[in-house]
């Protein structure tokens, strides 16, 4: 009878220590900081352990008492489900909705623009102007031979791939995470039925994209799209060269902006006034529009475009007639 009373009485008393501790661990978990309704900038980088966290949310004046905020995340199983990223935190919140905002990934989201025709130097420019990622960290993950591979490109770069589109990502994402979306980006974007009309038009995937990353560098409104297209199909079919400044000006390193005869004249894998056919990859990531205008070109016997200084072209069938135009839109201006 002794020895069951001692028992009774023993869990009796773990009971109310256990119901102790929960109450006060509900009650911390549920008790803000402060009443501070102003936004704290918490940036959790890849790779930080759960402890640098709560020291950087205890100096941020996010988390008060470090090693109970532990304790609420071990007895919720969330100190290893900490995502990275940036974070929005106010002292009025508690710590159980900082761990759920943390576990959640209810992160900071940056909005980047990437316009078509942008290339991959530029995009990684982009980037860095937003604070993303670093230009030579990007051009780095473009440009990795075993990464190209992985996600099945064939090139030397990304180029072509990464699909302009206007972008959300948070800070501290990776350059390969930031190049990954964008490839998915693309794929979602050229279908199967796409895929198959390429092959019914005897090109392979590369071959669309980097002749569309040319007629977005060539064509300033809707309408000229196919045209280009065109244009740029029949000379090849002909064996004539594209004759392209765009491919030019892409294989000049550190191009000034004034492209000279010289520059015409100079032989690299990109002048399409030196080389017969398509350059070896694109020279720019093309829009959805452009891809089209190469899958479906117009049917005209057009060879030859100029521009007419304002945004448009003259397009021509005979050399003739391509000259006629060069000399009332070019030469004589």
């Amino acid at each position: 009878m002794k020895s069951r009373t001692i028992i009774f009485s023993v869990a009796l008393i773990l009971c109310i220590v256990v119901a102790g501790a929960g109450f006060w661990f509900h009650r911390y978990a549920t008790m803000p900081v402060g009443v501070s309704e102003t936004p704290v900038t918490v940036l959790i980088k890849p790779g930080q352990s759960f402890s640098e966290i709560v020291t950087q949310l205890q100096n941020a004046g996010i988390v008060r008492h470090a090693k109970r905020f532990r304790w609420l995340a071990y007895l919720s199983r969330d100190e290893r489900r900490v995502r990275a990223g940036e974070y929005l935190l106010r002292a009025s919140m508690s710590p159980g909705a900082v761990l759920d905002t943390l576990v959640r990934g209810k992160c900071l989201l940056h909005e980047v623009f990437v316009p078509e025709g942008t290339t991959v130097f530029k995009i990684g420019q982009i980037l860095e102007g937003a604070g993303l990622v670093s230009l030579e960290a990007f051009l780095e993950r473009t440009s990795d031979p075993d990464f190209l591979k992985d996600l099945g490109v064939g090139g030397d770069t990304f180029e072509g791939y990464l699909f302009p589109e206007t972008y959300r990502f948070t800070k501290g994402i990776s350059a390969e995470h930031i190049t990954r979306k964008m490839v998915f980006q693309f794929r979602s974007v050229f279908t199967p039925a796409w895929t198959a009309r390429a092959r019914v038009m005897g090109l392979t995937v590369h071959e669309v994209v980097t002749l569309a990353s040319i007629v977005e560098k060539e064509a300033a409104t809707a309408g000229e799209r196919p045209l280009i297209a065109a244009v740029f199909f029949n000379r090849l079919k002909r064996g004539m060269r594209l004759e392209s400044d765009p491919t030019v000006i892409y294989g000049i390193k550190d191009f000034d902006g004034n492209l000279t005869r010289k520059d015409l004249e100079s032989l690299t894998p990109y002048n399409t006034y030196q080389i017969t056919g398509l350059p070896p990859g694109p020279i720019a990531n093309p829009g959805r529009a452009c891809i089209e205008a190469v899958l479906y070109p117009a049917e005209h016997p057009l060879l030859y475009f100029v521009s007419k200084n304002d945004g448009t072209h003259h397009f021509s069938r005979t050399l003739a007639e391509h000259n006629a135009m060069v000399d009332r839109y070019q030469r004589l201006h």
